[in-house]
Parts: structure tokens; C-alpha cells; sequence
């Protein structure tokens, strides 16, 4: 069975974070074996709850029923924290490592790092979300520096253990608090983490390794990318603290309104105005394709406003595959706003010959209804 969290800080299994932060708060401050030395079992179990709940991740999996420690006791008896122990939640909540002996050390972060993701925007138009482009870009980055090749140092000159920290990149201290006694623990100021500490530092770069740039580059787009996508650019981003492995380069990509068509997916949309005479009688229109061709709509006789055409195979590539979308004509069939006698005697011989008589639609007689395009015709037409 799951251990319930929730009940052991006291809150409701819907608390907001900040809920949860004031409820262990106020626990550890009751259970801090420095305080309250018989409550040290309780104590870390409250605050196994806390790591627990404060964590997106490990708190989805306790609302689903789970137990993200694997057990019913959540691991109280050991470290549940991985090798971070106690103090991480104390350094993270408290602003410094665990006391009564729950602290510890991380050691240096080393002088050599990763670099971090790159993020770069790219607008197309349809025409060239539906064939693929080339795209020139500029990025502001993060390079190696050419003169020290990354090492940080001028000309032989090494990197030395740094005197504040002697490597430990961190630096411990006993502070009062209203818990008591509490070991904190805090970055190194002189070497920043690092352990170490470069004498004679690198004059272009001054010891960092790498030096900022603006960099151009050509990025292909696969046809049939949507808004939002992201084309991933693999080690193209910063180059890494002390000349470390470069980050990649994520082109987002923007979609620019088209003036014809409208995209749903792989399907496009577009209006069509279709004169009356050719709703009635039947015609076949052309429509350019976003891909420079033509694609016919058939009109059949007798259509109606609001009828929607669909041809196969003329709206966007699907990505990363042969298939394309559709293509979805609307048509909307256009009455003449005016008429010249002869133009409407035509339409009074014609409105004789089919015989339609003006409706008032009903619920009955609109299920019944096959057409009566005619009828609102006549209806347009009425008293002239």
C-alpha cells in the first residue's frame, strides 16, 4: 500500500504548492532533532513527504495511486533521497545543507561543463512549409576561444587548487537558525564551485574558455512543419564553460497567415464564389495549389450555398512521409445584386418554368427540404 503524503503533512490531496511548503514549515520546525530529539524518525518522514510532493513528477505518480520510493514505508529507514540526503531539501528549502549530521558535501562542479541549449526563431509562409526551405539564420552564441582553445589559461600556465575551498568547491559553516545548530553549505565565492582557480587567465577569454559570436548558418525545413515545431540542430548551440561539449540548436518555427487558404493540419481550406447560373447548372472550377499547380472543383448541378467540395491529395505533405492532405473547397454561391430588364425577364421565365413558391421554413419542412435554391431565388427577387 502507498504511503499517504499528503496525510503526513496534514493537507488536502488538491494543496497548491505553497500549501505544502508552509505545512512542512511548520513540521520541521516541531520535529528538527535538535529541537525535538525523539522526534527524529518523524521528522524524516516529514520530510520525505516534502521531497516527495514537491517533486511534479514523483507527486503525479502519488495522485495516481503510486509510490514513486517504491514502498509502503517510502523508504524511512534509509537515505530516500538518493545521495543528496537530507541536506539538499535543507539547502534548497533553508538556503544551506542539513544539520544533525544530515549534511554533505557535493564536491567541485568542475571547471569543464556542457553547454546549454540555443533557441532560434524561423517564420515561413505555406508555400514553403509545403515544398521545405532552406533558411538562413544568425545566432548569438557561444564559441571556443581560438587563443587558449578552450583551456582558460595564458600561454603554459595551469589551473591551481583554489585556497578558500582547497577543491572542495564549497564552503562550510555552523550557523544558528530557528532550528539550532545548522551546518550550511555554500558555493565557494573565489572559485565559484569549481575547486580550482586560474592565476594567469586567458586575455581574450579571461578564463571562461569561450567568447560570444554571432554565427550564420543554413538550417533545411522538411516540408510539412507546423507551427511551433522544432527542428533540432545537434551540437550547434553555446559551446560549454572551459571549452566544454556545445548544446544544441532548436529552430522554432512560426507560421505566417496565408491570404487564400487556412490550415488545419494537413488540410487546407479556401472559399470560392460560384455565380448562381453555374451552382445551378454545374461547372469545374480551377484553384492554384500551394505548390504552384492547378487543382479542379467540381460543381455539380443544383448546389447548394455553403456546400463544401473536397479534392483528395491537393492540401499539405504530411511530415516525414509521402502522404498528403486535402483540399477543401467552400463555395459560396453569389446572387447578383442587380439586374437589367432583359436579365430579369429571363429570371421571371424561369422562375414560371420551376414553379417554386416562397416558404416559411419549419423544423418539419427543413428536414424535409431537397434544395430550394430556386425558392430563395424568387425570394430574393420578390416585389420587383
Amino acid at each position: 500500500m502507498a504511503s499517504d503524503y499528503y496525510g503526513i503533512l496534514g493537507v488536502s490531496a488538491g494543496a497548491s504548492d505553497q500549501e505544502i511548503k508552509r505545512a512542512y514549515r511548520k513540521l520541521a520546525r516541531e520535529l528538527h532533532p535538535d529541537v525535538n530529539p525523539e522526534a527524529e524518525d518523524r521528522f524524516k518522514e516529514v520530510t520525505t513527504a516534502y521531497e516527495v510532493l514537491s517533486d511534479p513528477e514523483k507527486r503525479r505518480i502519488v495522485d495516481a495511486g503510486g509510490d514513486p520510493l517504491g514502498g509502503p514505508n517510502g523508504g524511512f529507514g534509509g537515505d530516500p533521497f538518493g545521495s543528496g540526503g537530507l541536506g539538499d531539501i535543507f539547502q534548497t528549502f533553508f538556503g544551506g545543507g542539513g544539520g544533525g549530521g544530515f549534511g554533505g558535501g557535493r564536491g567541485p562542479k568542475g571547471r569543464v561543463r556542457p553547454g546549454e541549449p540555443a533557441l532560434v526563431g524561423v517564420r515561413l509562409d505555406l508555400e514553403e512549409i509545403a515544398a521545405g526551405a532552406r533558411k538562413e539564420i544568425t545566432v548569438d552564441t557561444a564559441i571556443l576561444c581560438d587563443t587558449c582553445k578552450g583551456a582558460g589559461t595564458r600561454n603554459d600556465s595551469k589551473p591551481v587548487t583554489c585556497r578558500g575551498c582547497k577543491g572542495a568547491g564549497e564552503i562550510q559553516a555552523v550557523q544558528r537558525s530557528f532550528l539550532g545548530q545548522v551546518m550550511t553549505v555554500r558555493e565557494c565565492p573565489e572559485c565559484h564551485g569549481v575547486g580550482e582557480t586560474i592565476p594567469d587567465p586567458c586575455l581574450k577569454c579571461g578564463g571562461d574558455g569561450r567568447v560570444r559570436d554571432r554565427r550564420t548558418m543554413t538550417v533545411k525545413i522538411p516540408a510539412g512543419v507546423q507551427d511551433g515545431m522544432r527542428v533540432r540542430l545537434a551540437g550547434q548551440g553555446e559551446v560549454g564553460p572551459g571549452g566544454g561539449p556545445a548544446g544544441d540548436l532548436y529552430v522554432e518555427i512560426s507560421e505566417a497567415p496565408d491570404d487564400v487558404f487556412v490550415r488545419d493540419g494537413d488540410d487546407l481550406h479556401c472559399t470560392v464564389r460560384v455565380p448562381m447560373v453555374d451552382a445551378a447548372l454545374g461547372t469545374e472550377l480551377d484553384v492554384p495549389t500551394v505548390l504552384g499547380g492547378v487543382a479542379t472543383v467540381a460543381v455539380d448541378a443544383g448546389t447548394q450555398p455553403g456546400t463544401v467540395v473536397r479534392v483528395r491529395g491537393q492540401g499539405l505533405p504530411h511530415l516525414n512521409s509521402g502522404m498528403r492532405g486535402d483540399l477543401h473547397a467552400h463555395l459560396e454561391v453569389v446572387v447578383p445584386k442587380k439586374v437589367d430588364s432583359q436579365q430579369a425577364d429571363l429570371l421571371r421565365d424561369l422562375r414560371e418554368a420551376i414553379g417554386d413558391d416562397v416558404e416559411l421554413v419549419t423544423a418539419k419542412s427543413k428536414a424535409a427540404a431537397s434544395g430550394g435554391l430556386f425558392s430563395k431565388l424568387r425570394n430574393a427577387f420578390a416585389g420587383r
